[in-house]
């Protein structure tokens, strides 16, 4: 007998019960790690609480805009990898509060690992033929949460002052601009700059968090990536103002 063809709302509850499965896991793997460092006292009592808070509200978005995600009924390995990251850095956030005594190479190397895995959520995407706008966004979103998390790490060790964090909101400070200015928020073509930048910004901020690294060096390192990336923002602006004189020159 052939099967009925699966409608649009069964491929939607299939992925929903998917993504909700991969948070769960994600959050378990996250709670059972910070149990484990609690109960060795290397991190406080209220850490793996912390953690999965931070990772409740980060998830939130998830829900928010898993449609963009069909017609894939499955959640997807590259998805999972992005989810993986966003998990590393909820726990990277959760530190913030934490005596960061022995702190700093566990930290630096889950970073490294973390934006070591940047690339390869595209990479399987491709590959098993499951990008979609969802899938893209989620990553975009990952990596700027990110890069705000060790922005506030480096301020919270007195590595840099609280300039740092510009280095994380100035990509929010400029979606805040586009409410405000509808012209800000055209779309723009992508640009191996801006993924450069992205990439110089990652590895400033761990090398400014790196224990060898040490104030004032650390915040000349962190300027260099802030400076790199107020210049990205600037010509994406000049771009973007150019495109509202010139409607013929916004990217289609």
């Amino acid at each position: 007998m052939t099967r009925p063809a699966e409608s649009s709302d069964d491929r939607n509850r299939a992925l929903r019960r998917d993504a909700s499965l991969s948070v769960a896991l994600a959050a378990a793997a996250l709670g059972s790690l910070g149990i484990a460092l609690s109960a060795r006292d290397l991190l406080g009592t209220a850490y793996p609480i912390k953690a999965l808070a931070v990772l409740a509200v980060a998830a939130l978005p998830i829900a928010a805009g898993l449609a963009a995600h069909q017609p894939h009924r499955r959640f997807g390995t590259a998805n999972r990898v992005t989810l993986a990251r966003l998990a590393a850095a909820c726990g990277l956030f959760a530190l913030l509060g934490e005596p960061p005594d022995g702190l700093a190479w566990p930290v630096v190397a889950v970073a490294t690992l973390a934006a070591a895995a940047d690339g390869l959520d595209g990479a399987l995407a491709r590959r098993h033929g499951t990008s979609s706008p969802f899938g893209a966004r989620f990553d975009m979103e990952t990596d700027a949460w990110f890069i705000l998390v060790l922005a506030a790490l480096a301020w919270y060790w007195d590595k840099a002052g609280a300039w740092v964090l510009l280095c994380g909101l100035m990509r929010y400070l400029f979606v805040l601009a586009g409410w405000a200015q509808p012209w800000l928020a055209a779309p723009l073509a992508p640009s191996r700059r801006r993924q450069a930048v992205c990439v110089l910004q990652v590895a400033t901020l761990i090398a400014c968090l790196a224990p060898l690294t040490e104030p004032p060096w650390s915040a000349h390192i962190a300027m260099l990536g802030l400076a790199a990336l107020a210049v990205s923002f600037a010509l994406d602006v000049r771009r973007l103002a150019r495109g509202r004189r010139f409607p013929m020159d916004r990217p289609r």
